[in-house]
C-alpha cells in the first residue's frame, strides 16, 4: 500500500501540477480484455480466443492508449477500477502486473481505491493468485455460474466445481478478503433443487465470499444458445420452473446474511460493488481497450470493436462523443437508479436538474404506485423513490415507462 502512495504522490507532483484540489474530479476505470479461452454458448461479450502474440501485441496497445490519454485526466481521481472480458486471468501475470503499474504511474488511483478483476477458475492457479494480490488487485470476481459439473458443461465453461473451489481456496490463500461469485439460472437442466443446492453450496464456503451475483440466463441474438433454441435443440426450463429458481435467489442468499442490493446483486454488510454502484448512479468512468465505453461529464464515448485497428493506432479508435442531452440524462438517473433496492434519491434528481421527480414522471410514478410496484421509502433525511418485491419482478417493464421524459 505504501508503495501505491508514493507513485501517487510522484504523479501529482508531474503530470498533475496546476491541478488544484477544487478542479479534481472522481472518476472509476474499466479496462476490457478481449480475450477467452473459448467462446460460451450463451455469451455476446467482446470477446475471442487469441494466441500469446497477439495478448501481447493488446497488452502494448493498452500501454499506448493508457499513456497516450493521461495527461487528459491529471484533474481526476481514480476511486475504482475494474479489470473485466472476456477472461483478463487468461493473461500471463506479468501482463496484469504490468497494467497495474500503469495504472499507478499515470492516473491518481486513490490509495482507497477497489480494484477489481474478473478470473475465470480454469486459468488461475495460485501462484498468478498471489501476483494478482501483491500487484494491487484487492477484489476478485470469480465466475462459477453453477456447481453443477454437467450444467457447467452444457454452458462451455472450461472449468469444473472442483476447479472452482481450488481457485477459491486459492484467492484466499493468496490474501484476498473481497469476493464476489457469479452464478446463473434458468440453465439447460436446471432445476429449483439444483439451483438451491447451487446456492447453498457458494453461500456455506469457507470463509464465505462477501458478494454473490445471479443471473438469469438471456438468450441474446447471434449467441450459439439463441440459434440452438430457435431450431429446437436446446431445451430450457420451463416459466413456471424459471419463477422458482428466480424467487430461491433472495430467499436462500438471506438466510446465510446477504443483503440484496441491486436487481441481480448480493452481498453481505460492507460488500457492495463500488464499481458497479458507480454505474448506476452515473459516476464518470474512463475505458480502456476495444469496444470499452466511458462517461465523463455527461459525455458518452466508445472506442470501436475492431482489435486490428486497435492493435496498429489504439489512440485513433474513438468513435464520435456525444453530450447527453437534458432528457438522456434523466433517463440514465432513472432508469440505472432504479436497479438499486434503495431507489433514485428525489433530492438528487432535483439538485442534478433542478426540477422535481413528481414534476417530470409524476404520472408514471402514481400509476405504478397505485399498482403496488413503487413506493417511497426516508433514508438518512431523504426521499427515495424504490421498486418494490413485486417491483422488482417486472423491472424492466416499470423501468421503460421512464425512458424519454415529458421535459419542456
Amino acid at each position: 500500500m505504501s508503495d501505491g502512495i508514493r507513485i501517487n504522490e510522484g504523479f501529482m507532483r508531474s503530470v498533475g501540477d496546476g491541478v488544484t484540489e477544487a478542479e479534481v474530479k472522481n472518476t472509476e476505470i474499466y479496462i476490457h480484455i478481449p480475450f477467452c479461452m473459448r467462446k460460451c454458448g450463451y455469451c455476446d461479450f467482446l470477446s475471442a480466443p487469441a494466441g500469446r502474440e497477439v495478448q501481447d501485441q493488446y497488452v502494448g496497445a493498452l500501454e499506448r492508449e493508457m499513456r497516450g490519454r493521461a495527461e487528459a485526466y491529471a484533474g481526476f481521481e481514480v476511486t475504482t477500477v475494474f479489470i473485466g472480458g472476456g477472461t483478463p486471468s487468461l493473461l500471463a501475470s506479468g501482463h496484469i502486473e504490468k497494467i497495474m503499474d500503469i495504472l499507478r504511474q499515470c492516473y491518481r488511483v486513490l490509495p482507497e481505491a477497489e480494484i477489481s478483476m474478473e478470473v475465470n477458475p480454469g486459468t488461475a492457479d495460485r501462484d498468478a493468485l498471489r501476483r494478482y494480490y501483491k500487484a494491487g488487485i484487492n477484489r476478485l470476481s470469480l465466475g462459477l455460474q453453477s456447481s453443477w459439473d454437467e450444467e457447467l458443461k452444457e454452458l462451455g465453461r472450461i472449468h469444473t466445481w472442483r476447479q472452482f473451489l481450488d481457485a477459491y481456496q486459492g484467492a484466499v490463500a493468496a490474501g484476498f478478503s473481497r469476493i464476489n461469485v457469479d452464478l446463473m439460472s434458468g440453465l439447460p437442466g436446471q432445476t429449483p433443487a439444483s439451483y438451491e443446492t447451487t446456492l447453498r453450496r457458494v453461500a456455506e464456503l469457507v470463509p464465505g465470499p462477501e458478494h454473490i451475483s445471479a443471473y438469469s440466463l438471456i438468450l441474446e441474438e447471434g449467441t450459439d444458445f439463441a440459434r440452438r433454441y430457435e431450431d429446437g435443440e436446446l431445451k430450457l426450463p420451463d416459466e413456471e420452473t424459471d419463477r422458482a429458481l428466480y424467487g430461491l435467489t433472495e430467499r436462500v442468499l438471506r438466510e446465510y446474511g446477504y443483503q440484496r442490493y441491486e436487481i441481480s446483486n448480493y452481498a453481505k454488510a460492507g460488500g457492495e460493488c463500488r464499481h458497479n454502484v458507480g454505474y448506476w448512479t452515473r459516476e464518470n468512468y474512463l475505458g480502456f481497450g476495444i469496444g470499452a465505453a466511458s462517461l465523463v461529464d455527461n459525455v458518452r464515448f466508445r472506442n470501436g470493436r475492431e482489435l486490428t485497428s486497435y492493435l496498429e493506432a489504439p489512440l485513433r479508435q474513438r468513435e464520435p462523443s456525444s453530450l447527453l442531452s437534458m432528457a438522456e440524462q434523466m433517463e440514465e438517473f432513472m432508469f440505472l437508479g432504479l436497479r438499486l433496492t434503495e431507489g433514485v434519491c428525489a433530492g438528487t434528481f432535483y439538485r442534478f436538474f433542478h426540477r422535481r421527480l413528481e414534476e417530470v414522471y409524476g404520472e408514471v410514478i402514481d400509476r405504478y404506485i397505485a399498482l403496488g410496484l413503487l413506493d417511497y421509502q426516508d433514508k438518512t433525511g431523504e426521499k427515495y423513490l424504490y421498486l418494490t418485491e413485486r417491483g422488482l419482478d417486472v423491472a424492466n417493464m416499470v423501468m421503460a415507462d421512464f425512458l424519454e421524459p415529458p421535459i419542456t
